[in-house]
């Protein structure tokens, strides 16, 4: 009898594991038909948590005890002891900065609330316009010699609370604006995560839904074209996943965390992302991981360290992440617990 009650939490991972394959599966081999450019607010979906982004990304069930659990899994809020701040700032691709801070403060048996912010700065780009060239049936481009810039704006309110001793759920609600030289619009989004400990040792299974909210226009009717803009939507996502820690007897100072999930967004192929972290005495981490069925995107490291910061947790994350033809990525992130 209690055979079969052990067996169970692994059938459910294996079950699990079988349908984020299948996800990828089907990511690689699409029906003729890709959904890529069908959604915008890109930005949404770069995550600044350095840990989990040494970690493939894979932060659906590995996501613990950090502020920054808003940009991921907002049910793993709850693992939040106090207070929490943690701050990132990632060097993106094409001279893109990005950069986040999060504060979240646990009130017992309320719950965990949190505020958040994220930002990203493209920098000034050369304006180029279209001019017809004499004589001829056809246009150019013309740098002006002006520059515009653009900016995104995300801020949140997040909460998570835990109902059951192994169930906790969380969700984040934000405001975005996102600006394009004069232009402007701006939206609201829900995001959602709950994380479950099977019982069966560390085992838990965890889900996203993230993104949720209206259409809505970059501009309106145009004189020119006497015509409305196209509405611009949310890039919806779902993930599932597992994690699992090893070697965490009680008296063990080595800790390794396996995280998997399946990732299955509105605007592109299903991916999976794999990611492995070493803790030592849990100061001193090392991180790696995998994203697969992704254009660029493929092989993450990174690290950290846990110090004592007049008796306070202090931690340093770093993550590097291989964008292939579009090179490297680098992330940072500093976080302080009370």
């Amino acid at each position: 009898m209690n055979s079969n009650k052990q067996n169970k939490p692994i059938m459910f991972m294996i079950l699990v594991f079988i349908i984020s394959c299948k996800l990828f599966a089907q990511g690689i081999e699409p029906a003729n038909i890709e959904r890529v450019g069908q959604s915008g607010w890109q930005f949404l979906k770069i995550n600044g948590d350095a840990r989990v982004a040494g970690m493939g990304g894979a932060y659906v069930a590995a996501s613990k005890g950090s502020s920054a659990s808003a940009f991921g899994n907002p049910a793993s809020l709850i693992d939040v002891k106090n207070w929490d701040v943690s701050m990132s700032h990632v060097d993106w691709i094409a001279d893109i900065k990005y950069q986040t801070i999060a504060i979240a403060k646990n009130f017992g048996n309320i719950g965990v609330f949190g505020i958040n912010l994220a930002y990203v700065d493209y920098g000034d780009m050369d304006e180029t316009i279209n001019s017809t060239i004499e004589g001829e049936d056809r246009t150019t481009q013309v740098i002006t010699g002006n520059t515009f810039s653009a900016s995104d704006l995300a801020i949140g309110i997040s909460y998570s609370k835990k109902v059951t001793d192994k169930l906790s759920i969380g969700a984040n609600v934000k405001y975005i604006k996102e600006t394009i030289a004069e232009l402007n619009m701006s939206n609201w989004a829900f995001d959602f995560g709950t994380v479950y400990y099977t019982g069966f040792k560390s085992l838990r299974l965890a889900m996203t839904a993230r993104n949720f909210g209206p259409d809505v226009q970059l501009t309106g009717w145009s004189e020119e074209y006497q015509a409305e803009a196209d509405d611009i939507k949310m890039p919806i996502d779902f993930r599932i996943g597992v994690a699992m820690d090893f070697f965490d007897e009680p008296d063990s100072p080595h800790l390794l965390t396996v995280s998997l999930e399946g990732d299955h967004p509105n605007d592109g192929p299903e991916k999976v992302h794999l990611g492995m972290e070493y803790a030592y005495n849990d100061i001193f981490f090392v991180r790696s991981g995998y994203k697969f069925n992704y254009d660029e995107e493929g092989l993450s490291f990174g690290a950290g360290i846990k110090c004592d910061i007049y008796g306070h947790s202090g931690r340093f994350n770093y993550a590097y992440v291989d964008f292939g033809n579009l090179n490297q990525v680098h992330m940072i992130q500093l976080g302080i617990s009370f």
